[in-house]
């Protein structure tokens, strides 16, 4: 018998074996320990002020990356370490060559701040229809006004879109599967929101399964958002790696809510909360987030063309400076809408 030939044999299955992770969802253990391996996750939802929505962040003529490196040096000058960026699909149809390569500069960017990305694919909020080129002026006073879903309604008005959504979702995943600065994919915001109920577990479904597909060596996740979209939120509970959920609640819900996930026994990373009206605020919510080693990543880092400084059911058409800024830290010269809210952040991160 050859020993040797049997000992090489071996040698190359083990090496083959480390170079191709196991499929499927990670095991609580990988999870945990991926986790582990990480410095305590802060940050901001993100978008550059000068953007209305995913389209004018991402498309070739609105591509601001002077901005984009202002306003994520005021977030590295506060101690943040992660920035959820959204993506979208219609840049990609456009021009896929020319947004993975802004994608690319954007991470380049991040990186010399020493942030990493969590990027989010579909989303359900916000206006449900869409198109390239130039997008419209904000509505004044008006939250969000010029937000758009991903893919929308067009996902049951064309079905065959969900082809070119596949194509889309495995050339991004793919391009960027060993990217060290990417964190986490958060393959869909807020499914069954604006009404989509139950009409977005089957696109769920299928960008979880893509993703399974392309095996990135990022976790995947969708986070958990209303408790009530009940097929949503088990599949979300079932099939991501680490948790991550939304929550604007007062502490006292919040730890509710922290506790009820913990029982998964997954990492868990909060990615939306921070609603100063709502009692969500970062003297009250993120010293618990940290105290609980939950990633904390709120809404807003500099107010601008999307208007989400305005509370979402309290518009105010003139325009004028809201009394309590709901979401929000930085104005676009970089002076902190509250410098008592900054001293609390880099009490906690540290800077």
């Amino acid at each position: 018998m050859n020993y040797r030939f049997i000992a090489l044999c071996v040698a190359v299955l083990v090496q083959m074996s480390c170079k191709q992770p196991e499929k499927g969802l990670w095991s609580k253990e990988r999870a945990n320990t991926w986790y582990a391996g990480k410095d305590w996750i802060r940050g901001s939802d993100f978008i550059p002020s000068t953007a209305i929505n995913q389209l004018e962040m991402w498309q070739a003529a609105t591509f601001d990356t002077a901005t984009i490196n202002r306003e994520l040096g005021y977030a590295e000058g506060i101690g943040m370490n992660t920035m959820r960026v959204y993506l979208h699909h219609v840049p990609w149809v456009v021009d896929s060559a020319g947004f993975k390569q802004r994608i690319n500069t954007y991470l380049d960017i991040a990186d010399r701040h020493h942030i990493s990305t969590l990027f989010v694919f579909f989303d359900d909020c916000w206006d449900s229809t869409y198109q390239a080129g130039p997008q419209r002026a904000p509505r004044p006073g008006i939250h969000n006004s010029g937000w758009v879903q991903d893919p929308g309604l067009a996902i049951h008005q064309r079905p065959e879109l969900v082809d070119t959504l596949e194509r889309y979702v495995k050339d991004i995943l793919t391009s960027f599967s060993d990217d060290k600065r990417i964190l986490l994919w958060d393959l869909y915001n807020e499914p069954g929101n604006s009404g989509h109920g139950n009409r977005s577990l089957p696109l769920l479904e299928k960008v979880f399964a893509w993703g399974r597909e392309v095996n990135p060596s990022q976790p995947l996740s969708a986070g958990i958002w209303d408790w009530k979209l009940k097929d949503l939120s088990n599949f979300q509970e079932t099939h991501s790696d680490v948790i991550t959920y939304h929550n604007y609640s007062p502490p006292e819900e919040h730890q509710r809510d922290i506790d009820t996930l913990r029982r998964l026994g997954r990492p868990l990373i909060c990615t939306e909360y921070m609603a100063r009206t709502r009692s969500s605020r970062f003297d009250n919510i993120m010293p618990l987030l940290k105290k609980e080693n939950i990633g904390a990543i709120n809404w807003g880092l500099v107010a601008g063309k999307t208007n989400t400084k305005y509370a979402w059911s309290t518009p105010m058409p003139d325009g004028g400076e809201p009394p309590t800024w709901f979401h929000d830290i930085f104005r676009p010269d970089g002076t902190p809408y509250s410098e008592e809210e900054v001293k609390v952040i880099r009490g906690l991160t540290g800077k």
